[in-house]
């Protein structure tokens, strides 16, 4: 089924006189890489069924700054970070919600030693509360029986303890939901955090994603299923190293539910 995605800004909102009851952060993946713009629009997908209030900043949204610190530069880091955070403070913005880890991460836990205080979830976590109150209820059979197993991001795990939310999002799929041996807080990183998703692998680096790949591989998935645009692009790569594409899929939890709502 095609529907028309409703994106309101917060310059629209607040052209009304209103307030959203979410910002939607869609970070740089979800802006500018075509792989990832299909989580971001599979969750818009998701906003506009369940009839979220929501908005994003468009072309104010910049970069959290996350890479900057990750690569060690903390000047940058803290010129992005407060630049954003003067502009989300002069909308009054209260809770964000992002499919970026990082991004979570970063405006979770470094924005408010910046002056930048807000109630942010993942979007799996908001997916979560969504159909537990009702508002988005998983009809599609789409993946029943499907052997499904989940990549843990490291700035949602390991960093943050969230490894609930995107499991229980997942179980709604009458899916067969399987772990990996290293899964949870033991999880392989998929090797595109610390800023090396974006310089090449130095002389001596271990194939990280490959190693991932193989961990996934060992359980006989269907799906991979990832709730970071970096994780999937990683593990897409390892997927086409192992020449295994055409078996197994890697797909956003967010893509999964909008498949499941045939949205």
């Amino acid at each position: 089924m095609s529907e028309t995605l409703k994106v309101p800004t917060m310059a629209e909102f607040l052209a009304e006189g209103k307030q959203p009851e979410i910002l939607f952060w869609v970070g740089s993946a979800g802006s500018y890489d075509d792989r990832a713009k299909k989580i971001t629009k599979a969750f818009v997908k998701i906003l506009n069924r369940a009839q979220v209030d929501f908005a994003v900043l468009g072309s104010e949204e910049s970069s959290t700054g996350d890479v900057a610190k990750r690569a060690g530069n903390e000047f940058l880091f803290q010129m992005q970070a407060m630049t954003n955070i003067e502009m989300l403070n002069a909308y009054e913005v209260k809770r964000i919600v992002t499919c970026d880890p990082h991004s979570f991460n970063c405006l979770k836990n470094e924005y408010p030693g910046l002056g930048g205080h807000y109630e942010v979830l993942h979007h799996t976590q908001f997916i979560k509360e969504l159909i537990e109150s009702g508002k988005l209820s998983i009809e599609g059979k789409n993946y029943e029986g499907k052997r499904i197993t989940f990549h843990d991001p490291c700035y949602l795990g390991r960093a943050n303890r969230e490894y609930n939310a995107p499991r229980e999002v997942l179980q709604t799929l009458n899916a067969k939901l399987i772990e990996m041996k290293r899964s949870k807080s033991r999880a392989l990183c998929c090797g595109a955090g610390g800023a090396q998703m974006f310089k090449e692998p130095e002389k001596g680096d271990l194939d990280i994603n490959i190693m991932r790949t193989e961990d996934a591989l060992k359980v006989n998935p269907d799906i991979i299923a990832t709730g970071c645009p970096y994780c999937n692009t990683m593990m897409t790569d390892g997927i086409k190293n192992k020449e295994k594409e055409s078996e197994i899929a890697v797909m956003d939890v967010a893509e999964l539910i909008a498949s499941a709502q045939n949205l």
